[in-house]
């Protein structure tokens, strides 16, 4: 509360009461401090650099899709079409505890196909989606 006292000058004294402005701002930031902020969504793995010059191997348990040229898919090397992709990953994760999977697109189509296959993967309950991106020549 804020009381001006004093002084030959008696008019109106127009003074901003913060009281009131400071009160809601603990609100907030205590309303702030316990609510948890945290954004749910699909975990990306990042690709990591090679420690060889070797192709890396492929294990039995990974599951690799592969976006090529004209809208064909592959699932581990697999023919696959776009309408049963869904059902394709949600039979072979059925019986995984491991949700991960793997994305690997030509260079030449756009990201919004491998977007597209993303969210299918989403769809179909997979929980990790791996990115494996093209090895780039030193000198580029």
């Amino acid at each position: 509360m804020g009381m001006t006292v004093g002084g030959s000058n008696r008019g109106i004294v127009s003074e901003m009461n913060v009281v009131p402005l400071i009160d809601v701002l603990l609100v907030l930031l205590v309303i702030f401090m316990i609510i948890p902020h945290h954004q749910t969504g699909l975990r990306a793995e990042l690709p990591q650099p090679a420690t060889d010059s070797a192709p890396p191997k492929t294990e039995p348990d990974v599951i690799v899709i592969q976006v090529l040229d004209g809208d064909s898919l592959k699932i581990n090397e697999q023919p696959v079409t776009w309408d049963s992709l869904r059902s394709r990953l949600e039979e072979i994760f059925s019986r995984r505890a491991d949700r991960t999977a793997f994305v690997q697109g030509n260079p030449a189509i756009e990201f919004q196909v491998v977007a597209k296959v993303i969210d299918v993967m989403d769809a179909a309950g997979i929980s990790s989606v791996g990115l494996l991106t093209s090895q780039l020549e030193k000198g580029r």
